[in-house]
């Protein structure tokens, strides 16, 4: 009888055997073909590393041919090739090499334990602004977030254009797309990271492997700062009332309450004229006073008097000569001459006695 739990769990340093030949001796029946388009700026490095990559292939009997006129590369099958899976990663290979990421990366994928996930970032944030803002927060400053993922997740991964690029095995690969579209959904990487430092950790101690991590991953919630700007000027509806609002005064109207409706066109100028000249009187007025603060004196503070150090206590010099002829003659934690004479005299009475 075999524990359930055992039967699920892969044992540790487990890998599956390689694919030989023998699994397969007649080959292939039908020519299965790949081919991919690569940029421009890409055609002097695949020209230099071409015979690299036919070298790799050619150890798995797939052929891979450039295009430069085309700008394509193409892989397929030959009548040798016996596994019928090397000609998907050989595919994956071409596609990383059109993708900027260096044939000595991407010569890895033709491992048995190592797959690759091209994450498509460009259509995920509408204003392109944002988008290259949270690009380069995957990145890091001088790389250094991009350097902490690929250490926890044992991945390669390249940032190019609008896409990622991840080579690596099956379970970091899928913590590296869940980082990215988080990211890209405008949450930080650092908390990705910090779980991510957290479970790796747990995952040394072999009693917590059976176990449930949600009580030791750290719970983040989102806060919303922005509050909602007020506007500066606040309408405050009126109270509702079923009577209309007063009819305006005309100008009429207002000239038969001051008495300027019945004076002539002469004095109603001449009043006007006066009213012009006090606006301007006033006004010349406030200049002149902003001009003379400037000529207005600032207020001295007061002198305050010094006391002269009184006469009348003199110091005794003679009084602290002689407490320092004292001092000299007493020995510092010695009893004075007084005393020990005392004291020897009540010793030799004591002898006398006995």
């Amino acid at each position: 009888t075999v524990d359930e739990s055992e039967l699920l769990t892969v044992p540790d340093g487990w890998k599956e055997p390689a694919f030989t030949r023998e699994d397969n001796p007649k080959g292939l029946l039908e020519e299965s073909s790949f081919a991919t388009l690569f940029p421009k700026y890409r055609e002097a490095y695949l020209k230099e590393c071409w015979p690299l990559v036919q070298k790799a292939l050619g150890e798995h009997y797939v052929n891979a041919a450039l295009d430069l006129i085309e700008g394509s590369m193409t892989v397929t099958t030959t009548k040798k090739t016996f596994d019928p899976y090397i000609i998907i990663r050989a595919r994956d290979l071409i596609k990383l090499l059109a993708r900027s990421v260096p044939f000595e990366q991407a010569v890895r994928i033709l491992q048995d334990d190592v797959a690759c996930d091209i994450i498509k970032i460009g259509s995920l944030v509408r204003k392109r602004d944002t988008f290259v803002k949270r690009r380069g927060r995957l990145l890091g400053p001088k790389g250094s977030t991009l350097k902490a993922l690929e250490l926890l997740t044992n991945c390669y991964i390249m940032v190019q254009g609008n896409t990622v690029s991840a080579l690596g095995p099956f379970s970091g690969l899928k913590e590296v797309r869940k980082v990215v579209l988080d990211t890209m959904k405008n949450i930080h990487p650092i908390y990705n990271i910090k779980t991510l430092m957290i479970k790796r950790e747990l995952s040394k101690d072999p009693e917590l492997r059976t176990q449930s991590w949600e009580r030791f991953l750290p719970k983040f919630k989102r806060k919303n700062l922005k509050k909602r700007k007020e506007p500066k000027k606040k309408n405050t509806k009126k109270e509702y009332t079923p009577f209309p609002p007063p009819q305006p005064e005309s100008q009429i109207d207002k000239e038969l309450a001051s008495g300027e409706y019945f004076l002539k066109e002469r004095q109603k100028k001449q009043k006007r004229v006066q009213e012009i000249k006090a606006k301007q009187a006033d006004a010349v007025k406030k200049r002149q006073e902003e001009r003379n603060k400037a000529f207005i004196p600032p207020k001295e503070k007061p002198v305050v008097k010094t006391k002269k150090a009184s006469s009348d206590q003199k110091i005794d010099v003679n009084a602290i000569k002689e407490k320092v002829k004292n001092a000299k003659k007493k020995k510092l934690g010695a009893l004075p001459m007084e005393e020990v004479k005392l004291k020897m005299a009540a010793d030799e009475k004591k002898k006398k006695k006995k």
